[in-house]
């Protein structure tokens, strides 16, 4: 199969285009299913609700194995595709990765910043320092879906490299500050199995069934050693060949990544991502303490997510732009660039995630999830006026040019 560098550049988009679709739709039920679990956490049948989530299977509960199981396949396809872009696609040359790489450090840097400067005498609530970091991509490209055409392809391409980048961010985040008591023994069994893996592919082993099998056991020994066990995952995804078999005919040269992605795609947008949705957006109205709504933490979560956001990708890609070390996007406004920016603050997926890793078992999580939730609302809201704002001010000024 041609590199996707090779591919006209018209096939290269329709792809693209396709993946941002069903990115979009992912993210529309994604909303859906969140929207149910509040109705339902705060229904008569709240307390069936959270028996089903804490009920006892198979040792651990239905919330955990959704939250440290399944996304572990949510994490694969991210590094997956993480994997697939730095090598053949949007992040491909240090020019491409410029722009949505400076956009994705401001974007987390600054909102960390927002929720440390109101909470340093708090050390619990510094704990979810990393909440507000995270870009749900599918909840942003589910907005963009709202305004049809009015949104340049460039803008979307933009937002999509800049979400990989902030999931790789969000990634190390987890590997490096939320790993606790590690046990070497199932650490170092993990890394025997990951060798194993490295292996099987450097013998040009092109089969899916021994790096699935093998990924099972890396999840296992991950969940025993203390590390997350999700980081399960991405370790599969950079093991897994990227390379088709040389026999093979060229209707049929898929390399193993690419048919593992394709596969996993439409399980992780309409049934895992969904699921999380159900299992972590039920939070109860009515036994948040009145302080909830005002409390430091909620601030600088909602805060983080809806000025930190917008402050630290607008603010990085303009000044990066200015000191000649990154290009803006092509056919893209500056308003429109900053539609896109405040979208960035849709966090859901991914701070809901850190925050349950911050905060697991203690009352301070449902505060997390209120500000994450007021947030990502926020920031949906206003992503989309002022990108309908700027899609008006662009259609003027065609009919009309300056000047």
């Amino acid at each position: 199969m041609p590199s996707l560098r090779v591919l006209p550049t018209r096939l290269r988009f329709a792809a693209l285009l396709g993946f941002l679709h069903s990115e979009a739709a992912g993210g529309t039920i994604l909303m859906l299913s969140a929207a149910v679990a509040l109705v339902w956490a705060n229904s008569p049948a709240g307390g069936l609700y959270r028996t089903l989530l804490h009920a006892p299977l198979l040792h651990e509960t239905p919330l955990i194995w959704i939250n440290d199981g399944l996304m572990a396949v949510f994490f694969l396809l991210v590094g997956l595709e993480l994997r697939r872009e730095v090598t053949q696609g949007e992040l491909a040359s240090p020019a491409r990765l410029a722009a949505p790489g400076v956009a994705a450090l401001g974007g987390m840097v600054v909102p960390a910043l927002i929720l440390v400067a109101l909470n340093w005498q708090d050390p619990v609530a510094l704990r979810g320092w990393a909440v507000p970091v995270a870009t749900d991509i599918a909840f942003a490209l589910a907005v963009l879906a709202v305004l049809g055409r009015r949104v340049p392809v460039g803008l979307k391409v933009f937002l999509t490299a800049l979400a990989i980048m902030d999931d790789l961010g969000a990634i190390l985040v987890i590997a490096l500050f939320y790993t606790k008591g590690l046990n070497l023994w199932d650490l170092g069994g993990a890394a025997l199995v990951w060798l194993g893996l490295l292996g099987l592919n450097r013998a040009g082993v092109r089969s899916l069934w021994p790096y699935l099998a093998g990924g099972a056991a890396l999840w296992l020994l991950v969940f025993q050693s203390g590390i997350h066990a999700t980081l399960a995952g991405v370790a599969l995804a950079f093991v897994v060949p990227m390379r088709a078999d040389a026999g093979a005919g060229p209707d049929t040269a898929l390399a193993p990544a690419q048919v593992l992605e394709h596969r996993l795609g439409s399980w992780v947008a309409y049934a895992i991502l969904p699921l999380f949705g159900l299992a972590n957006a039920g939070l109860r109205f009515d036994t948040l303490p009145p302080h909830a709504w005002t409390d430091r933490l909620a601030l600088g979560t909602a805060l983080g997510l809806f000025l930190g956001k917008q402050l630290g990708v607008f603010g990085a890609v303009m000044a990066a732009s200015r000191l000649g070390l990154a290009r803006l996007p092509a056919g893209v406004t500056r308003l429109q660039l900053y539609g896109g920016a405040v979208l960035c603050g849709i966090g859901f997926t991914m701070s809901l995630f850190i925050g349950d890793l911050a905060f697991r078992g203690s009352p301070r999580g449902d505060e997390v999830k209120l500000a994450v939730f007021i947030g990502s609302l926020a920031s949906a809201l206003a992503g989309l006026a002022v990108l309908a704002a700027a899609g008006r001010v662009k259609a003027r000024e065609l009919v009309h040019p300056p000047g």
